[in-house]
């Protein structure tokens, strides 16, 4: 098994995004349930593009998939916590990204989760391997500093 990273801190993202909880987010043992956090990635990358202009949903001709994604726990979270995301871009390639979030309980600096995103860009006819279109790279690429 391999060494857990270190919990990360607000300051290693250069983007943050609020997100509220929701009563229903919970288990039975009063945690937010696991899939909930990769909801809070979701929603925190497709704000990220939605701010930047370049998610056209219905239609762009190059799309981004996501590949593969992961979370790594380090504290709970529960209702009525406010949640703070922060994103990074840890790995840019010619045709995928991934990024990097930290998941974050009211005021705290550390991270309460690690999570990683991976986007593979693709045509949309043809779902073939496709470059990040030049638009949302250079938005990617201020997102890595």
């Amino acid at each position: 098994m391999s060494e857990r990273k270190p919990r990360p801190h607000r300051g290693d993202f250069v983007r943050c995004y609020e997100i509220t909880t929701r009563w229903g987010d919970h288990d039975s043992y009063g945690h937010v349930q696991n899939v909930v956090y990769y909801s809070f990635f979701d929603s925190a990358i497709s704000q990220f593009l939605v701010e930047c202009g370049t998610l056209d949903i219905a239609s762009s001709p190059v799309i981004g998939l996501i590949v593969a994604s992961n979370c790594t726990y380090f504290a709970s979270i529960t209702f009525p916590d406010r949640v703070t995301v922060g994103l990074r871009i840890a790995h840019l390639g010619n045709s995928s990204a991934r990024y990097e979030l930290g998941v974050f309980r009211n005021d705290e600096d550390e991270a309460c989760a690690r999570g990683e995103v991976v986007y593979v860009y693709v045509e949309r006819d043809s779902q073939r391997s496709a470059s990040i279109p030049e638009a949302i790279r250079g938005e990617l690429v201020e997102l890595a500093n």
